[in-house]
């Protein structure tokens, strides 16, 4: 079996759209890939814009976006498959998140797959996540499975984008859960300098760690829970921001705190073993080395 997919992404820091087409083959009993091409493009503005406030819009607002920017999507993605001489047999496509609340078994991801189709002529899968919070799941990390069946040589998974998610094999099972945010709350105080994000985590490299900061970051009640759990958007912005700004410290410095806050987190996840890392989070080689 054979299969040619064309992958679609969009991150919850914003930092543009990822489109990759991949040949997955299954020989033997396993399934094994090789990426064709890959690419990345920045959001223009109005769409950035209106992604970063999509939580804030009316629902006819809300209706319209969600179908606009699924068009949208499918002439980009229509354009890579003209650019790169591709012929997909499908094209798979989660979305924006915007809201995200599985303990009320909720979540929305916007970005209309008929619209993909329409502009592509090609089938396209959406909506990944909805059935499983439907289920009382927690609908992240997204593709546990994937990492398994793919990158078994691997002991652990571990993304670092807007949020940081871990999955792992324990006992015969797949564990998979989220474990802090990342570059969703560290390109907010970036952006408002007029960065897109720190460079090499140079900027939190320069700054100093908020001891009584940190100590109420990692004390914050998510990181006690046990069993499945994922973070979203919304408790950043009510929990997580309001802490930090309460300390009137440098951007630097609270740079330099919430990249200690996460190394510890993650850290606390890896008992040893050879780690898959990736997400935009693992070009900060400040972080990394943290």
């Amino acid at each position: 079996m054979v299969k040619t997919v064309i992958g679609v992404m969009s991150g919850t820091s914003l930092d543009g759209l990822d489109m990759c087409c991949v040949t997955f083959k299954y020989v033997d009993g396993k399934w094994d890939y090789s990426i064709i091409k890959a690419e990345d493009e920045s959001y223009p503005e109005e769409i950035k814009e209106k992604l970063a406030n999509a939580q804030n819009m009316t629902a006819l607002q809300y209706a319209q976006f969600h179908s606009d920017y699924g068009i949208y999507l499918g002439e980009r993605i229509r354009e890579f498959i003209e650019r790169n001489s591709l012929t997909p047999d499908l094209i798979a496509s989660h979305g924006h998140t915007i809201f995200h609340q599985p303990g009320i078994r909720f979540t929305a991801q916007i970005g209309s797959g008929a619209g993909i189709a329409a502009e592509t002529g090609v089938d396209c899968v959406c909506d990944f996540r909805t059935t499983d919070v439907a289920l009382y799941g927690q609908g992240a990390p997204l593709v546990p499975i994937g990492d398994r069946t793919l990158f078994a040589q691997y002991d652990y998974c571990l993304n670092m984008g807007g949020f940081s998610n871990i999955s792992f094999n324990e006992n015969g099972i797949r564990s998979a859960y989220d474990i802090s945010p990342v570059n969703y709350v560290m390109n907010h105080y970036t952006r408002s300098i007029g960065l897109e994000y720190d460079k090499d985590g140079e900027m939190a490299r320069s700054g100093s760690v908020c001891g009584e900061l940190l100590k109420k970051l990692n004390t914050l009640p998510f990181y006690s829970q046990k069993g499945p759990k994922s973070l979203g958007r919304e408790w950043v912005e009510e929990e997580v921001i309001p802490l930090i700004d309460s300390y009137k410290i440098s951007i630097e410095d609270k740079l330099s705190t919430f990249c200690e806050h996460v190394a510890i987190q993650i850290g606390g996840h890896i008992k040893g073993g050879k780690v898959l890392l990736t997400g935009g989070g693992a070009l900060n080689k400040y972080l990394v080395e943290r």
